[in-house]
């Protein structure tokens, strides 16, 4: 009796710790993600006047080695924001692209199955172009840097695997938008 208890014990031991070690991470050494978001707000420029659209962004992450309980990983960034002024007479159109590395540690101590939860930095080139047209006929363009900047940002975000290896993510952070939110692919 006290044979068949032990091995029954051994048995469900072996089984638990197989299918916790068994159990897929929603990000890992190798795992590559790209995901295509549309943008709210922004910390670009604060246009008090005028429209401006939502902003874009794509952007790829490869987890590259184990840190702790995560995952280092290394990518990069492109986003587009606009913004159009139109006064008595003329308009004006402010238009940013966003184009950076990033990095991002990936937290992998989580027990729940498909959830990726990740924060990082951005070293990001922000260009913008100017364009000035008035119904005179008179228009023009920026010249030399109008704006233009390197800069520094931080982000922070979720990704949840819904369909094998796609999902929906959500990001905060200072690129081309505050929060972005969009579909991930894993491959």
């Amino acid at each position: 009796m006290k044979k068949s208890v032990l091995f029954s014990i051994a048995i469900v031991t072996i089984s638990v710790f197989s299918a916790v070690s068994a159990r897929a991470q929603a990000f890992a050494v190798g795992t590559n993600v790209i995901s295509a978001g549309i943008g709210l707000g922004s910390s670009i420029a604060g246009y008090g006047y005028g429209t401006q659209s939502p902003g874009f962004n794509v952007n790829y992450d490869r987890g590259f080695w184990e840190a702790g309980p995560g995952v280092v990983s290394l990518g990069g960034y492109i986003g587009i924001k606009d913004y159009n002024y139109t006064g008595v007479g003329y308009s004006e159109k402010w238009n940013y692209t966003v184009i950076g590395v990033r990095g991002a540690w990936h937290f992998t101590g989580l027990d729940i199955d498909n959830l990726d939860l990740y924060g990082g930095l951005m070293l990001a080139d922000y260009a913008l172009s100017y364009s000035y047209s008035d119904n005179q006929g008179n228009s023009g363009g920026s010249i030399g840097n109008y704006g233009s900047t390197i800069g520094l940002s931080v982000f922070a975000g979720a990704k949840y695997y819904f369909a094998g290896n796609l999902g929906a993510f959500g990001e905060l952070g200072f690129g081309a938008n505050v929060l972005s939110l969009g579909l991930s692919y894993k491959f």
